[in-house]
């Protein structure tokens, strides 16, 4: 029993009750709304979806920094009578994810992993030291939002089959197919994310998954049910492979502006070479062979950078050494293969960062901690796959679906660092002057700061970014830049054409 004795006070003392009550007021209201809205995000996930939840969460890595953020890895099956699961890693956003988008991000190859390049070379919150420990990103993207990868497809890192099969049938349809299962099944484990604007990004072979995948998910949110509908907003892709015809052209032409090839081959390139034409004669094969021979001594994938003086024996090595008997022998229909002539590991600020990656996610420890490898794979984790010989199908062009998006409505944006030799800003250029898109803002640039950070173009349905400096992996070179980018974009807000 409580007994409770009136006392009297003074103005004074009732003025200070009153301040004191309301601060505790206020106090409460912030515990109990914020309590509320972590409620809304977890609370109302039943127990199943909350364990799963929980069998994914990373609580930390090997070597990591502390972080305030959330991370989840793991497997979502793609095909349970196959065995098909694909690996994903998932970064939440810094601040208020129950208010960020979702972002999925896929690197190319064919073949490539998205977890080796995109999350810990590119992107993502930590990159791989050379001691093994992992340091923080400042210019991560899950600052901008909520940060998804996955290594796609089947056999490609992490990612498994128990239907040996399986990897002969590999190809554009199959993947952009076994995408959307993941995503499908994703969000049936992560539902508190299903109701945010979701975007897809990527670069080089992504030039393929990407529109693809957009273009899947396009066509079924037509007819499937709300449960199954994905909120896609848009895309974004980087040195994307769009055009086999000026992919090509505009590549062998931005070597010779450059100066990496002489007169003699460039000429003699454009005199036996016909890119538009199946197949590649045998004197268009010998005049590429001393265009490759000059990549082999420079990084193709960003004519100035570095390269890593402690790889002599890593599988970067004489990479155009090893493709040329490939190209000249035809084995691939295509002159410049999809498959594998995109799998040389293009280097960054750190040319050993790759190696670095290749070790820290090889490691049992990291790969325990990350749930990952939980079949035991018979081979080494790499970052593009050698298991992966054979690539059925690939359109000479994805104009079609980029024209089909843009008419759909979704937002697009291609962006292009412009010392990348090998899907240069001339190639791009050349390809996206076949849409025939109208323009809404002439090239103009755009600023980080106080500095150009490249150059931009509007069409009607489509922007055009350039990335001053960078190389293949935008996010690599001009982490500041790709950074604005992203943000920029998710927003829907043009880039600033004035100094910041």
């Amino acid at each position: 029993m409580c007994v409770f004795i009136a006392q009297k006070h003074t103005p004074r003392e009732r003025e200070s009750t009153s301040k004191m009550a309301s601060s505790l007021y206020l106090y409460l209201l912030v515990l109990v709304l914020g309590g509320a809205l972590q409620a809304s995000v977890d609370g109302h996930l039943s127990h199943e979806i909350l364990a799963r939840q929980k069998a994914d969460r990373v609580k930390k890595l090997p070597g990591q920094p502390e972080v305030g953020f959330r991370q989840y890895a793991g497997y979502v099956t793609v095909n349970e009578s196959h065995g098909r699961a694909l690996f994903y890693w998932f970064f939440e956003a810094t601040h208020k994810p129950h208010q960020k988008p979702l972002l999925l991000w896929l690197n190319g190859g064919p073949g490539c992993s998205s977890i080796g390049f995109g999350a810990t070379e590119e992107l993502g919150p930590f990159f791989p030291r050379k001691d093994g420990k992992l340091k923080f990103n400042p210019h991560t993207w899950n600052k901008a939002t909520n940060l998804l990868f996955v290594e796609s497809p089947v056999g490609v890192g992490f990612s498994y089959t128990n239907t040996s099969s399986d990897i002969d049938q590999l190809g554009d349809t199959i993947t952009a197919k076994d995408s959307y299962l993941f995503l499908i099944n994703w969000f049936k484990r992560f539902p508190q994310f299903k109701p945010h604007d979701f975007y897809i990004a990527g670069e080089s072979y992504a030039g393929h998954y990407v529109p693809q995948l957009a273009e899947v998910i396009y066509d079924h949110n037509k007819h499937v049910s709300k449960k199954l509908h994905i909120n896609l907003k848009g895309f974004l892709i980087g040195n994307a492979l769009l055009d086999d015809d000026t992919d090509q052209r505009g590549m062998v032409s931005y070597a010779w502006d450059h100066a990496v090839i002489s007169d003699r081959v460039f000429f003699d390139i454009k005199k036996a070479c016909n890119f538009s034409v199946e197949p590649v004669t045998d004197e268009c094969n010998f005049a590429l062979g001393e265009y490759f021979a000059v990549y082999n001594i420079i990084d193709m994938y960003s004519l100035y950078a570095p390269t890593c003086e402690d790889d002599a024996n890593s599988s970067t090595t004489s990479f155009v050494a090893r493709q040329l008997p490939l190209i000249r022998g035809n084995v691939s229909p295509k002159i410049f293969s999809k498959f594998p002539a995109w799998r040389k590991r293009p280097t960054g600020y750190d040319p050993c960062a790759s190696d670095y990656t290749e070790v820290y996610l090889n490691r049992p420890d990291v790969q325990a901690a990350l749930h990952a490898n939980v079949t035991n794979i018979p081979y080494p984790w790499t970052h593009c796959s050698n298991n992966i010989s054979f690539w059925n199908d690939a359109p000479a062009s994805i104009l079609p679906i980029i024209k089909k998006l843009v008419d759909g409505g979704l937002r697009i944006w291609v962006f292009s660092g412009d010392t990348d030799g090998r899907i240069p800003v001339t190639s791009t250029r050349l390809t996206l002057r076949k849409l025939g898109l109208k323009t809404i803002q002439e090239w103009t640039p755009w600023y980080t700061s106080h500095e150009v950070g490249g150059w931009t173009i509007e069409y009607d349905g489509l922007t055009f970014v350039t990335v001053r400096g960078a190389g293949h992996e935008v996010p690599t070179f001009a982490p500041k830049q790709a950074l604005q980018l992203i943000r920029h974009f998710l927003d829907n807000e043009k880039l600033p054409s004035k100094p910041i």
